[in-house]
């Protein structure tokens, strides 16, 4: 059978983490081991040294050794047994200048030469170390045996034997493999806890796929066409892709610092950073019409989402102003159809007098009212749009009035926001108005302040309670029935998220006498005036 490297990321941690526990385990053991028998080793032999000493120290041996013979129950064999016994050791050896055994634990070895060298200690120096003779390897000492005088007389050899040096480390073995036992079991255990950690923080994904996953999220995050910007716990950005980098003008440079570094202040920031919470956010940034929603991670941190809504925006207000524009047509195209009719019936009936004075009285009144408006209203496509609600309100039944202090100079920045915003809040009026009363109105006030235009439209309705005067303007909320394919409650939200894209407002309030008042400040709507005011003046009278 051929053993396989695990596939899964939890099994190749562990069994690596297993593996460097067991080797590092094993070694330690190995260099534990390896100077204990280096020390195992050194301690016998000074033990032998020193029995071997403390055996040339005896008087009588040296003198028996030169009056005697070598003999199996000498002297100095007897000598020799005693301190072997006494001492434990293997064997206690006495020898002459020629290297003749006069002691031995084998008897029958005592008179011939032993079998290794006792030069050194026969030429005065004291020797020690591990060697093998008759009876094995042993651990040996051997030093110089001296007379009276001084003079060297033979050698002393005493072993220890190995096997002894052996059992001790055997002995102590079991101890130490426990402990290296309780270390690998330990190790085995951290291990595995930290590969089950890692499996579930990583959710049982393989190395393959998280590697896979990348690179789907590099590629998912760059070629989308919505901007992503991660954060961290502390605001800091973790992530901003491509389309995030063009909507909010950042550059590479924005990643491991502060959102509130590389943004100014203002709502985009505010949204991004969850200080104004949310769903479908509205912001405006570098001219941009943005729609922001964020989410928390489970660290702490957030993923926002941008898109880019300025060309639906753009196209939103246009239909609006068209809607408008058709609206007020049909309207008049009802009225005229009417007056045509009325004009057709008093020319069969032979009443020419009478006909005369109602075309003039009609196109008389509809002059007066068109002029009215262009006094006013130097913007031509603001002034056609009241032109053009005057005729639908005529036929709703309800009377459109032009503010005397309205005054609109010819100089609007974007005339169709102009046309967005009052387009949307005097068709509000009108549903407001008609059909409550028999003097229904609706009064439309456009002011100047600076460069900030100020637009309120009034009517007699039955008003907007206090607690709803927040809620007109959240998206889809309405007190009428949609129809069918046509959304409600988006018109006061567009007049003031274009408001708040100006930097302006929009709000709601109570008419005095009943009814609603609806107020938009558009600040710098208008372009700087630049000539004397004379003659800005004399350009309006040209509108005129």
């Amino acid at each position: 059978m051929r053993l396989r490297w695990p596939r899964r990321v939890f099994a190749q941690v562990l069994s690596v983490q297993l593996l460097i526990t067991t080797g590092v385990t094993a070694l330690t053991a190995g260099l534990f081991l390896r100077p204990l028998g280096a020390q195992l080793d050194e301690q016998a032999e000074h033990r032998a040294l020193a029995i071997a000493q403390a055996t040339a120290a005896q008087p009588g041996i040296a003198h028996a050794v030169l009056a005697g013979r070598p003999e199996p129950d000498g002297p100095v064999q007897a000598a020799a047994e005693r301190i072997r016994l006494a001492t434990e050791a293997s064997y206690v050896v006495v020898v002459d200048t020629r290297g003749i055994r006069y002691s031995h634990t084998t008897p029958g070895q005592i008179g011939r030469h032993v079998s290794t060298d006792p030069g050194p200690a026969l030429t005065g120096h004291e020797w020690k170390g591990i060697e093998k003779g008759t009876l094995g390897r042993s651990a040996r000492g051997k030093v110089p045996l001296r007379d009276t005088e001084g003079a060297i007389v033979g050698a002393v050899s005493v072993g220890i034997a190995y096997d002894d040096v052996r059992d001790v480390l055997l002995h102590a073995l079991p101890g130490l493999l426990t402990y290296a036992g309780a270390a690998l079991g330990a190790g085995a255990l951290a291990a595995f806890a930290l590969s089950w950690r890692l499996r579930k923080r990583t959710h049982g994904i393989e190395l393959s796929e998280i590697s896979a996953l990348l690179d789907e999220r590099e590629a998912i995050l760059h070629g989308i066409r919505e901007g992503v910007v991660a954060l961290d716990r502390r605001g800091r950005v973790r992530l901003v892709n491509d389309e995030a980098q063009r909507l909010l003008g950042l550059g590479p440079d924005a990643t491991g610092r502060p959102l509130d570094a590389v943004l100014p202040p203002g709502r985009t920031a505010d949204v991004l950073t969850g200080r104004v919470s949310g769903t479908d956010l509205l912001t405006v940034r570098d001219g941009r019409v943005l729609v922001a929603n964020r989410m928390g991670t489970a660290d702490g941190g957030a993923v926002a989402t941008l898109r880019d809504r300025t060309e639906l925006e753009q196209l939103g207000r246009e239909l609006d102003g068209t809607r408008g524009l058709t609206e007020a047509l049909r309207a008049q195209d009802h009225e005229h159809a009417n007056r045509l009719h009325t004009i057709v019936g008093l020319l069969e009936l032979g009443l020419y007098d009478e006909a005369v004075d109602f075309v003039a009285e009609v196109t008389g009144a509809h002059r007066a009212t068109a002029e009215q408006v262009t006094e006013r209203v130097h913007e031509p496509l603001v002034s056609a749009l009241l032109v053009g609600k005057s005729a639908v309100a005529a036929e709703r039944g309800v009377a459109l009035r032009v503010s005397g202090r309205t005054h609109l100079p010819g100089r609007v920045v974007d005339p169709r926001d102009l046309v967005t915003v009052l387009g949307n809040l005097v068709d509000n009026a009108l549903d407001a108005a008609g059909g409550h009363r028999a003097e229904a109105f609706v009064e439309v006030d456009v002011r100047v302040t600076g460069a900030t235009v100020v637009m309120s439209v009034a009517d007699n309705g039955p008003g907007v309670p206090a607690a709803a005067r927040e809620l007109v303007f959240a998206d889809g909320w309405s007190t009428k029935e949609a129809a069918p394919n046509r959304p409600r409650g988006l018109g006061l939200s567009l007049v003031r998220r274009l408001a708040e894209r100006y930097g302006g407002s929009a709000r709601v309030g109570e008419r005095d006498g009943g009814g609603a008042v609806f107020t938009v400040e558009l600040p710098e709507a208008l372009h700087p005036q630049t000539g004397p005011p004379g003659a800005v003046r004399s350009l309006e009278g040209v509108n005129r």
